[in-house]
């Protein structure tokens, strides 16, 4: 597979896993280790792999551009005049990300080993599979009598009607998928949100919203050392040629391409479907990726 072939493969795989629950860093790591072994050890397509991220996280300010527009215009009271700045959807996402972000930080070194198990992938898309199977078969009658229905354990059917405990709780379970690769972001706050009594609708756009800081600061600090020649993989400026920047233009485009189009498709399949095909997926591949972890190492 010649180089341009292959960033055009990795920006698919980026786009298309980044926001479906299904973990983008354990497709990304099981594409290296059946195709290019060693590959995202590299220094340059490790600052690769960071860069094709930041253009997945492009899509969603461009996507949900109204929704953000409303909630500045409404910062802090709300549409009801009855938030305020904590638990504006704004103020909620902030905390959300704060709760993720210092434990994370402090588990740097837990995370980086965990990024090279296979087993810890494979078992984190097991049994996250299962919960997210168990937790959306728990909503779903009450998912089906909608919001109109006499009260159920779903009970916040919009973002804006979020509580500032919701909130932190979502951001402490997103703590999983940093320390443990395979759980999947996406897949952990919306447990989380439909644990809490979140609608699928509403734990989707938070997760979506929640990811935008989360990414952003993750990925950009990750590109701001291996960019300034600092960190385990260090690669500057200076060192990417022609050919470099043209892998990298190809991947990043076509990551916030497939991702736009993924995040745009999600939100209308899981009004109507729910996430338990996205469970089973996660449940096969978990399997799969364990028998090849035995198979490989033994």
């Amino acid at each position: 597979m010649n180089d341009y072939l292959l960033s055009l493969v990795l920006g698919i795989i980026e786009g298309l896993t980044e926001y479906l629950p299904v973990s983008s860093t354990a497709h990304l790591r099981i594409f290296e280790a059946l195709f290019r072994h060693g590959i995202l050890s590299d220094p340059y397509w490790k600052m690769y792999t960071i860069v094709i991220q930041l253009g997945a996280i492009l899509c969603l300010p461009i996507y949900f551009r109204s929704r953000i527009a409303k909630f500045l215009s409404t910062f802090p009271a709300g549409e009801q005049g009855d938030r305020n700045v904590l638990t504006h959807p704004l103020g909620l996402t902030a905390i959300a990300f704060v709760v993720t972000a210092v434990p994370a930080f402090l588990l740097t070194k837990v995370i980086g080993k965990n990024l090279e198990s296979l087993y810890v992938m494979g078992g984190s898309l097991l049994v996250g599979g299962i919960v997210m199977w168990i937790v959306d078969a728990i909503n779903a009658l009450a998912e089906a009598a909608g919001p109109e229905a006499p009260p159920s354990r779903v009970h916040t059917w919009k973002m804006e009607a979020m509580s500032l405990g919701q909130a932190i709780w979502i951001g402490a379970c997103q703590i999983l998928s940093a320390v443990f690769p395979g759980t999947s972001r996406s897949m952990s706050t919306i447990a989380a949100g439909q644990l809490a009594g979140m609608s699928r609708a509403s734990a989707l756009e938070f997760s979506f919203f929640l990811s935008i800081p989360t990414m952003v600061v993750a990925t950009g600090y990750d590109l701001f050392k291996s960019l300034r020649g600092k960190g385990e993989n260090p690669i500057g400026v200076s060192q990417i040629d022609a050919h470099g920047w043209a892998l990298l233009t190809i991947g990043f485009v076509v990551s916030f391409i497939v991702a736009y189009g993924s995040v745009a498709w999600f939100m209308a399949y899981v009004r109507r479907r729910g996430f338990a095909p996205f469970a089973v997926y996660r449940i096969i591949m978990g399997v799969l990726v364990l028998a090849f972890a035995a198979k490989l190492f033994g």
